[in-house]
């Protein structure tokens, strides 16, 4: 026989190597549906039971705006110019905490109004009948359920259940301060009329009705509990602020439980920030007005003053008018001293401006002047550059370390800047100073001419001068003041609603319900198939004919059932049965793999296997038994001397055996034991020698196989594994064929790796398997097995050929099923 075995890569072979795979995997269909209503299931519970989350949107535009009716010569708000980065700080400003503490404040968030639901305790803000009005700078009980239960519309019972177990707090909101509270009873309850004040040491409130509530409250209740403000605080700043890229609109987004309580959020927080962005906007204005208004005050005093000493003078002295000469001299002075007054104010701010410039490192807020006009403007310009240059090196110092580029010559920038800045204002302050002297030169003059008038009308022009100034300064911030209080009346907030927060009918975002349903599906079909998979390439057994052709090029002889029968003679006791069937198979199998030289002559098959446990002893009962039934005359010998089987099966005693024949005490006509069964002897294994290797490699071992081929026309050796011991091997010489024994779901295919080196080296030939103790599993296809003596126990043909086996009522409605 050619034992040369070659691989041959076959298209149609990859596709069966596939279908086995999908066999495998339908056959476990019910795993699948298990896992799949399993996951659903899971997925139903955590769609109903999770809390629904909702999201809801509102849009703002940050924009400078004005007052068109208020031109920016009169507009007493002073602003540098340069950007503000506006944008970023309203956004910034959004999520402070401050901020959201107000809106927070504002709204009264830190009460929960609560119902009870299926799974939890549901907030039902803005759903409830009735509000909550606390007293304000009262101590109110923390974190603890109030039960507000209606008897009917006008009437409700308060109930609070105390524990012992729990340190109670009362909270002060106006100054948030907190003191510990004891009961005095485990459980209060008492009954109230609506709108009626409630004073207990731990609440001070009262229960108001809204107006849209018509329907009858009674039996209704609900829980109310009070948190602390920085508690709930920080529940809020999650909102998000995102700004639009290219645009100047802020975008904010809030999830949470409860659509009103997100709404009322979204929009009170734009107010807020509207009221407080309008209220910065015009602080500049207002503390300029009360400036105004002090030095208004002071001007006006003064005037009055002034004006009640040059009434008295011209009265005392009988002078009312000033002559001709000297009211020439009064209007050059006057006009001077105006032109001083103001050179001195301007050469003051600068000093103010170069000092701050030099004692800060950050120059965002650069004082502008109040009620000063910059006429040169390069100091505008530099003062607004120096702004955005600090504005910019802020930001980016929250984005980038110090030894960032960007940053370094950011600040590059503002040095240089401040540097120019700052000789610019020097130079100028020279220029002032060299104006205000000219000035005081020219009025030197006129002051050397006024003391050549007479004394009392030198001294009317004096007080008439000091009036003039006076009254000129009285004018200036008369009309300052009306532009402040017109910058404060007309300011306009920068901040407007393009889309406002509303509940619309949105769904929830979360759970999202069909995204876990079909997240459930995928998982409740891979798993089990990961599992399927994971097992098939952990699994090392022998499960199929395939799986033996895939690694061992050794041809399969055929395949035997399982054995029902009470004991391994399976063939004699039941002789119908599908096990009897496929020994028949074998038997006829088995003679084409004689060679031509022992035609006719008495032929020797070993059987063996890897590992103990495998049925080789069964293989050999039954196969020695079906010959014996076939006419031939047959002897099943046991040469598995470390442990001895066949003997139990015949009812056979193993006093004497092989061993003892081997050792010289026994003839062979002593050891040679007649069966139950017509034309079948057996010859024992005997008892365990402590050599078994010695006595089966000896001449008396040929010497006994040569004679009982002289007797016999089959010679059925049943030896030991050939994977643990050796004395297989020895005995492998006298077989005209071989038959190595596989148990399905039992053999491991790592066993078969010694058989294939030698039947490669052909130091083995006419060794075929056969696959024991197998059982059609339809998650394998339906054609494992066929084709090799085991087809004809199974279908609607078998039926009058093979005893029928009992099978259970599952069974039969099963075979039922797929026979039909």
């Amino acid at each position: 026989m050619d034992n040369k075995f070659k691989f041959i890569e076959n298209p149609s072979e990859q596709i069966s190597n596939i279908k086995d795979y999908l066999f495998r995997i339908l056959y476990n269909w019910k795993w699948f549906v298990l896992t799949i209503a399993l996951a659903l299931a899971i997925a139903y519970y955590f769609n109903i039971s999770t809390e629904k989350i909702y999201g809801l949107k509102t849009t703002i535009v940050v924009k400078e705006k004005s007052n068109p009716l208020f031109s920016s010569g009169t507009n007493i708000a002073f602003n540098w110019g340069g950007v503000s980065d506006k944008v970023e700080s309203i956004r910034k400003a959004l999520i402070s905490r401050s901020h959201n503490e107000k809106v927070v404040r504002r709204l009264q968030f830190y009460v929960d109004y609560l119902k009870e639901g299926r799974f939890r305790n549901e907030d039902v803000y803005g759903k409830t009948p009735f509000v909550l009005k606390l007293q304000p700078n009262q101590f109110q009980l923390l974190n603890t359920l109030i039960k507000i239960q209606f008897i009917d519309n006008e009437k409700f019972t308060l109930t609070v259940d105390f524990n012992e177990e729990n340190n109670y707090r009362l909270i002060n909101y106006t100054n948030e301060t907190t003191k510990p509270y004891t009961f005095e009873n485990a459980k209060f309850s008492k009954t109230y009329l609506v709108n009626e004040y409630i004073n207990l040491p731990f609440l001070k409130a009262q229960i108001e009705p809204k107006a849209s509530s018509v329907s009858s409250l009674a039996g209704q209740f609900y829980y109310i509990k009070l948190n602390s403000i920085n508690q709930i605080t920080s529940l809020y700043q999650g909102v998000s602020a995102k700004g639009l890229a290219g645009t100047s609109l802020i975008e904010l987004t809030l999830t949470g439980t409860n659509k009103n309580r997100i709404v009322d959020f979204l929009n009170k927080t734009v107010e807020v920030l509207a009221e407080d962005e309008l209220e910065q906007k015009t602080n500049y204005a207002r503390s300029t007005k009360e400036f105004i208004d002090a030095q208004f005050k002071n001007t006006s005093d003064s005037l009055k003053l002034i004006e009640d000493k040059i009434g008295k003078f011209k009265q005392d002295n009988l002078i009312y008018q000033l002559s001709a000469e000297g009211s020439e001299i009064f209007s050059q002075t006057t006009s001077l001293d105006k032109i001083q007054k103001s050179l001195i104010d301007r050469i003051e701010y600068f000093n103010i401006l170069e000092n701050y410039i030099k004692t800060h490192t950050s120059y965002t807020n650069i004082p502008a002047p109040a009620i000063i006009n910059i006429e040169d403007g390069s100091i505008s310009e530099m003062v607004g550059k120096l702004t955005e240059l600090s504005i910019k090196k802020d930001k980016l110092k929250g984005e980038v370390t110090e030894n960032h580029p960007s940053l370094i010559q950011v600040k590059k920038d503002v040095e240089t800047t401040r540097t120019v800045l700052l000789e610019n204002l020097t130079s100028l302050k020279e220029i002032t100073r060299v104006t205000l002297e000219n000035s005081k030169r020219r009025l030197s003059s006129y002051n050397y001419e006024l003391n050549k008038l007479p004394n009392k009308e030198q001294k009317l022009l004096n007080y008439q001068r000091k009036y003039s100034l006076t009254e000129s300064n009285y004018v200036f911030l008369m009309q300052k003041r009306y532009e402040a209080e017109i910058a404060i009346a007309a300011s306009v907030s920068d901040i407007s609603v393009l889309d406002t927060a509303k509940d619309t009918g949105q769904g929830a975002i979360l759970p999202r319900v069909s995204f876990n349903y079909m997240i459930a599906l995928l998982l409740g079909t891979i798993l089990p198939l990961f599992v399927i998979i994971a097992k098939e390439i952990l699994d090392t057994r022998i499960h199929t004919t395939d799986d033996i052709e895939r690694i061992s090029p050794i041809p399969i002889l055929g395949v035997v059932g399982r054995n029902t029968a009470i004991n391994n003679l399976a063939v004699f006791l039941k002789p119908k049965s599908t096990v009897a069937e496929s020994f028949r198979a074998l038997r006829s199998n088995i003679q084409f793999l004689f060679t031509r030289h022992v035609k006719g002559k008495s032929k020797t098959i070993i059987t063996t296997s890897s590992v103990s446990g495998e049925g080789k002893t069964f293989l050999s009962i039954n196969l020695a038994t079906v010959f014996a039934m076939g006419g031939k005359k047959t002897i099943l010998v046991g040469l598995d001397l470390r442990k001895p089987r066949i003997f139990d099966d015949f009812e056979l005693s193993n006093e004497v055996g092989v061993v003892n024949y081997l050792i010289g005490e026994a003839s062979e006509d002593e050891i040679i034991k007649k069966t139950k069964i017509p034309n079948l002897d057996v010859i024992t294994s005997g008892p365990v020698p402590p050599n078994p290797s010695e006595l089966l490699i000896s001449e008396a071992t040929e010497d006994l196989i040569n004679s009982l081929k002289d007797k016999y026309d089959y010679i059925i050796l049943d030896t030991p594994p050939i994977g643990l011991v050796s004395d297989a091997v020895e005995l492998l010489k006298y077989a005209d064929s071989t038959i190595y024994v596989i148990r399905q779901l039992y053999s491991q295919k790592g066993m078969l790796k010694m058989i294939n080196e030698k039947y490669s080296k052909e130091e083995i030939s006419n060794i075929s398997f056969v696959l024991n103790d197998f059982k059609i599993n339809y998650k394998y296809g339906y054609g494992y097995g066929y084709g090799y003596g085991y087809g004809y126990g199974y279908g609607k043909y078998a039926k009058g050929y093979h005893q029928i086996e009992n099978k259970s009522f599952f069974k039969k409605i099963f075979n039922w099923k797929k026979n039909k």
